[in-house]
C-alpha cells in the first residue's frame, strides 16, 4: 500500500491537472490584464492633461517677458530656444528657457505636442467673439486668448475623438458656469412667480 502511494507521488501532475491549472491561470489573466491596461490608459491620459497644463504655465511666463505668446510658426520651441525671427528689442527680453528641461516633452505615446497661436479652437477664442460682439473691442478680446495645445492621443492621429486638448476643460467649465447661472436664474424666476401667486 505504501509502495503504491510512493509511486503516485513520484509521478507528479497528470496532464488533466496541468490543463485545469492552466485554465484557472488563463481566467485570472483575462480578468486582471484588462483592468491593468485600462488603468495604464487612464494614467497616460491624465499625465497628458497635466503636461498640457504645465506647458500652458510655461507659456504664461514667456508672455510675461515677451508681452505675447509665440506664434504658430515659432511653436513651443520658443520656450527652450530664442526664436530667430525676433526683433532686437524682443530678443533682449527673452529670458528662457522657460521649461525645466532643455528638451520639449513628448506625450506618453511618443508624439510631439501640437501648438497653435492665435487659437482657432479654444474657448478663449470663443469668448473673444462674444466680447467683440458685445463691445466691439477686439483688443480686449485678444488679451484673453490662450494658445491651443493638444496631443493626438493614443491613436496618434489628429482630429479624432481621443485627442487631448487644452481647450476642452475650459469649455466644460464655461458650460458648467452657464448652466449654474441658468439654474439660478430659473430658480429666481420660479421664486418670483411663486411669490406673485401669493
Amino acid at each position: 500500500m505504501t509502495e503504491l502511494h510512493s509511486r503516485r507521488d513520484a509521478r507528479g501532475f497528470t496532464l488533466m491537472e496541468m490543463l485545469v491549472v492552466l485554465g484557472i491561470l488563463a481566467m485570472l489573466m483575462a480578468l486582471v490584464v484588462p483592468r491593468i491596461l485600462g488603468t495604464q490608459a487612464k494614467a497616460d491620459i491624465q499625465a497628458t492633461k497635466i503636461q498640457i497644463k504645465s506647458l500652458m504655465e510655461c507659456l504664461k511666463h514667456y508672455k510675461l517677458d515677451m508681452k505675447e505668446f509665440p506664434t504658430t510658426d515659432q511653436g513651443l520651441k520658443a520656450l527652450i530656444e530664442k526664436p530667430a525671427d525676433l526683433s532686437d528689442e524682443k530678443a533682449a527680453r527673452w529670458d528662457g528657457p522657460y521649461t525645466e528641461s532643455k528638451e520639449l516633452p513628448k506625450d506618453p505615446w511618443g508624439h510631439e505636442y501640437q501648438y497653435e497661436y492665435p487659437p482657432t479652437h479654444g474657448s478663449a477664442s470663443d469668448s473673444a467673439t462674444s466680447d467683440t460682439s458685445s463691445t466691439g473691442d477686439t483688443t480686449k478680446a485678444n488679451a484673453n486668448d490662450y494658445p491651443d495645445i493638444w496631443s493626438f492621443g493614443p491613436d496618434g492621429e489628429d482630429g479624432t475623438d481621443d485627442d487631448i486638448k487644452s481647450w476642452t476643460e475650459v469649455k466644460d467649465k464655461d458650460q458648467a458656469a452657464g448652466q449654474d447661472s441658468g439654474s439660478s436664474q430659473s430658480s429666481g424666476s420660479d421664486r418670483s412667480s411663486s411669490s406673485a401667486g401669493r
